[in-house]
């Protein structure tokens, strides 16, 4: 016999917001440790880029095989529906007992640039029924998130906040250094074959003369 138990949390804004203020109660942080653990779990969850899950799964009996994790996984943004772009790699090995960890899925549409989340009333996400015996029959495992009251504008504050931004600032000017450095390579050779052309032109010029 088989039993599976899946819990999945979506990592709102809000439910960040509580859990940071519940850890600083429970451990009567100062307000600049409250700060430095807001910013290593926003820094870990990625949300700029990504859309974040904790699964935690508890399988008793038969083991479960859930490899490749992400082909399991489904996310429902209105019409449309994306996979997972990292997850937590140890959901590809077998399976019993206990285990928990992240799953992330892209924030923005690889065309158009958009949020994926804006304008949404919810968040559906579907995992695959044939992961196991006690699933299959039932079909896909759904979770549900009422999404119109989340505010991602309530983590734009504090030194947590300015402190991303300027992660996110240097991760920016480097890349746009790269990018300077790469066409700066390009300018460089077109200006070598253009004199290139140049010189030639002037010597068959001065042949005809």
């Amino acid at each position: 016999m088989q039993q599976v138990r899946i819990r999945v949390t979506y990592y709102s804004a809000e439910y960040i917001e509580a859990l940071v203020r519940s850890e600083a109660e429970k451990n009567l942080w100062t307000r600049d440790e409250e700060e430095q653990y807001r910013y290593s779990l926003l820094k870990t969850l990625n949300l700029d880029e990504r859309i974040a899950f904790h699964f935690d799964f508890n399988v008793t009996g038969v083991p479960v095989y859930l490899q490749p994790f992400d082909r399991h996984l489904k996310l429902f943004v209105g019409k449309k529906v994306i996979e997972p772009v990292d997850y937590d790699k140890r959901f590809n090995f077998k399976l019993q007992g206990q285990r928990d960890g992240m799953v992330w899925f892209p924030r923005y549409d690889e065309k158009t640039g958009k949020n994926v989340l804006d304008g949404l009333r919810d968040l559906r996400l579907a995992i695959d029924g044939s992961i196991s015996q006690a699933t299959t029959r039932g079909g896909d495992v759904r979770f549900v998130w009422d999404i119109t009251g989340d505010d991602p504008s309530v983590l734009n504050k504090g030194t947590a906040a300015a402190r991303l931004e300027m992660d996110r600032l240097i991760k920016r000017l480097e890349k746009l250094r790269g990018d300077r450095a790469k066409i700066q390579q390009q300018m460089d050779a077109v200006n070598k074959e253009l004199s290139e052309i140049d010189n030639r032109v002037s010597e068959l010029q001065q042949q005809e003369d």
